[in-house]
């Protein structure tokens, strides 16, 4: 009756904080940069909280490491991700310059106008049961030359960090918390510059290095289709990278702080066969300041996953306003993901939609 009782109260608890979370009171246009997307979550209409059960979690949702069954060493995963407005612009001998910045603006010169997606990351780890570490390396471009030519916009992101994670299965796994901490180097650039004019990546980018922690946690009812609440706090406390001047350039201005947040979602896990599993998932990001968001479906994101024998994988959701789909093969040592989503670039009173893909091969161990 006592276990009962205790499974009860944590659950009422965690339900209790979620609620407080979503009714506290940033308005935002344009596009939302997150410290971590991937293949799977933007498959699932960019959802994560409940569902994450590899790796990733040590980037999104640290209790997922609960969800870990085997140890897992992952020695290379590859991720590149685009834009279909790329296509347009660039072709197979010209893919490199989609990753220099000044390479970058004189393909946008002849397409003025047209935004630039790209995005290539890597997230060598091990994981084992409620515990990991790995190394994540992202370089992230989004930019355009303005229709008549005289602006360059770039917005630019290149992360270097190292993660640890742990978390603590309470009452018997009903209840995961799990927490990360990481170590950051950050160069980032956020400006409108001269698209005539070399750029300086030591005058214009800011770069600094910092700690950041996440503390998440997923509640599980012993019932069927285990219906699940999810919650992580991400960069406790606010994240700032004026720990040292970084690795790479020699900046005289540093990163700008990444704001604590906390995305919330609710899941559930319906068993259609011996052979066949469904994940359902449903999220708020950012329920901080989802009260004052001028375009609240920025912040909404639904997803489902289709698993056929652990091998085949379907998924579909909606990130933000807009579709998203995505298929995975996968062996014990191998992993081939891919997926299409649109990410809003607009507001409420202009909606642009930029339809992306993302794909992902992971040699494992």
């Amino acid at each position: 009756m006592r276990k009962d009782s205790n499974k009860k109260i944590a659950a009422l608890a965690l339900v209790a904080a979620l609620t407080n979370a979503v009714a506290m009171p940033f308005a935002q246009a344009g596009e939302i940069y997150e410290f971590y997307t991937g293949a799977r979550q933007l498959g699932m209409g960019g959802a994560y909280t409940g569902v994450v059960n590899d790796e990733t979690a040590l980037l999104t949702n640290p209790a997922g490491l609960g969800k870990v069954r085997d140890v897992i060493i992952t020695v290379a995963d590859p991720e590149l991700h685009g834009s279909f407005n790329n296509t347009e612009i660039t072709k197979l001998e010209t893919l490199t310059k989609s990753f220099n910045a000044n390479d970058l603006v004189g393909l946008l010169k002849e397409h003025p106008g047209k935004h630039w997606h790209a995005k290539l990351q890597a997230f060598p780890s091990i994981v084992a049961p409620n515990v990991g570490f790995g190394i994540h390396a992202k370089s992230s471009y989004d930019a355009s030359v303005s229709d008549d030519g005289s602006i360059y916009r770039l917005d630019y992101t290149n992360d270097y960090a190292a993660a640890l994670g742990f978390c603590f299965r309470l009452f018997s796994g009903i209840l995961k918390v799990g927490v990360t901490g990481r170590y950051v180097n950050r160069v980032e650039v956020h400006k409108d510059l001269d698209p005539n004019t070399s750029v300086d990546m030591n005058a214009v980018a800011s770069e600094g290095s910092g700690f950041a922690g996440d503390i998440g946690m997923i509640a599980t009812a012993p019932v069927a289709w285990l219906p699940s609440v999810s919650a992580v706090l991400r960069d406790v406390g606010d994240t700032s990278y004026t720990l040292t001047s970084g690795m790479f350039y020699k900046t005289q201005s540093r990163p700008a702080e990444t704001k604590q947040t906390m995305d919330a979602g609710i899941s559930a896990f319906p068993i259609l066969s011996n052979q066949t599993r469904m994940t359902l998932t449903a999220e708020m990001h950012d329920v901080f300041n989802v009260r004052g968001e001028s375009d609240m479906m920025k912040r909404v994101h639904t997803g489902m996953e289709l698993n056929f024998h652990d091998f085949f994988f379907l998924r579909a959701g909606m990130n933000q306003r807009y579709w998203t789909a995505g298929v995975e093969l996968a062996t014990e040592r191998f992993q081939l993901q891919a997926a299409s989503y649109g990410e809003e670039l607009g507001d409420e009173n202009a909606n642009k939609e930029d339809r992306r893909w993302v794909g992902k091969i992971s040699i494992r161990f």
